[in-house]
């Protein structure tokens, strides 16, 4: 089963493909970590990578769909959840092309939908442990001690700089323009499903079963 998770910054679409990947045996697909991972792998495909982003170029979807294949071809038990991959219709297609040619399908694209003034103040709230990895929130879930990690007693907490309501803003502004056709794409294949990604965890993940379930 390979699937697609759509969704803006902070919906939590990390979260989810890491409980597919402990429950379903499914590998996730980042782009970011397949270029970081081939850069350094020094495989031929790695080399052109590293050369393309050396020279401070964005790497081609040519790169990214063989780094792609490559995976494909080594299989995974559940299958593959795409994350950040394809953002536009060149590379919908390509990915199709690519999926059909390797004798395989895309089982379901899976949006999860959120509520922008929500997700914002939910993202410009958020820090998280640069020991555990433990997240926070300013409001929700703040640390039972100002400063110091529930988890594991680190003082290093930790907020990303563009985790502020401005930048937040632009980022979802963004990614609602190139990922609107997709959404109608997808729907027109009879792959799109929508659910609500602002739900708390345990019932996204409830409902993303649903869909693969029925898949």
């Amino acid at each position: 089963m390979n699937i697609i998770l759509l969704g803006p910054p902070g919906a939590g679409k990390g979260t989810q493909a890491r409980r597919l990947m402990d429950k379903r045996g499914m590998v996730q697909l980042s782009t970011g970590d397949m270029l970081r991972e081939a850069r350094s792998s020094g495989s031929a495909m790695g080399k052109r990578v590293a050369e393309v982003m050396d020279r401070g170029e964005l790497v081609t979807d040519e790169i990214v769909i063989g780094l792609i294949e490559e995976k494909l071809a080594a299989g995974a038990p559940g299958g593959f959840i795409f994350d950040g991959f394809p953002r536009t219709l060149g590379q919908a297609d390509a990915l199709d092309g690519l999926i059909e040619r390797m004798g395989q399908k895309l089982s379901a694209v899976i949006e999860m939908q959120v509520d922008d003034d929500v997700l914002v103040e939910r993202v410009s709230g958020r820090f998280t442990c640069g020991n555990c990895g433990a997240v926070y929130h300013e409001r929700t879930h703040p640390t039972a001690v100002a400063g110091i990690c529930d988890a594991c007693g680190s003082s290093d907490l930790r907020k990303r700089p563009d985790d502020n309501a401005e930048s937040m803003r632009q980022r979802l502004m963004e990614y609602y323009k190139k990922t609107s056709s997709l959404i109608g794409y997808y729907h027109a294949k009879g792959l799109h499903h929508s659910i609500d990604g602002l739900a708390d965890v345990d019932t996204v993940e409830q409902s993303i079963a649903h869909v693969l379930d029925r898949a």
